[in-house]
């Protein structure tokens, strides 16, 4: 490792340090995302602490955001559960809304929908995936389960309390093991 000056490997050291020091704080896979050049693991890792602070015993958890959507405004979501209470539940329950969601095609006209693309027609166009049968099939999957609805006929759009759960799957999907 070339060093150009000593501050900047003692800098650099600490980083490390407190990169390890993170990850074997309990903190674990989240820390690497949360954290920030700079900051403490606590400051890094600010809604777990608060989570923890105000959290049940056995635990809870919480997803948050605060969104700006491409096709304009804003939604801001927090939901929590205790623990003990998602390790009672029957999670067969929330096979419906997850099976909408297996569907490549389906990932896709979400995303079309929250970028403006709101009617089949468009859709079909936009996604060159097949018919407007096979895209209304897609759309009956993903408005029976909730990720869509259709306020106006044959416009389509995402809930808004349903926006930030979305994201926050994709989100849980795509966190590196």
């Amino acid at each position: 490792m070339r060093v150009d000056a000593a501050g900047d490997f003692e800098a650099r050291l600490s980083a490390v340090e407190q990169a390890v020091a993170t990850l074997t704080s309990g903190a674990g896979a989240l820390a690497p995302s949360a954290a920030r050049p700079g900051l403490s693991p606590e400051e890094a890792l600010w809604a777990l602490e608060g989570l923890r602070a105000r959290a049940p015993e056995g635990g809870a958890v919480l997803y948050t955001g605060v969104v700006d959507l491409p096709a304009g405004g804003t939604v801001q979501w927090q939901h929590g559960r205790a623990a003990s209470d998602v390790f009672e539940q029957d999670w067969a329950e929330q096979a419906g809304a997850l099976t909408a969601l297996g569907h490549p095609v389906r990932l896709q006209i979400l995303h079309a929908v929250l970028h403006r693309t709101v009617t089949v027609a468009a859709l079909v166009e936009k996604l060159e995936t097949g018919t407007s049968g096979q895209v209304y099939h897609h759309l009956k999957e993903l408005t029976a389960a909730g990720w869509l609805t259709s306020g106006k006929r044959g416009v389509y759009e995402v809930p808004a309390a349903r926006i930030v759960p979305l994201l926050a799957i994709l989100v849980a999907a795509g966190t590196p093991g």
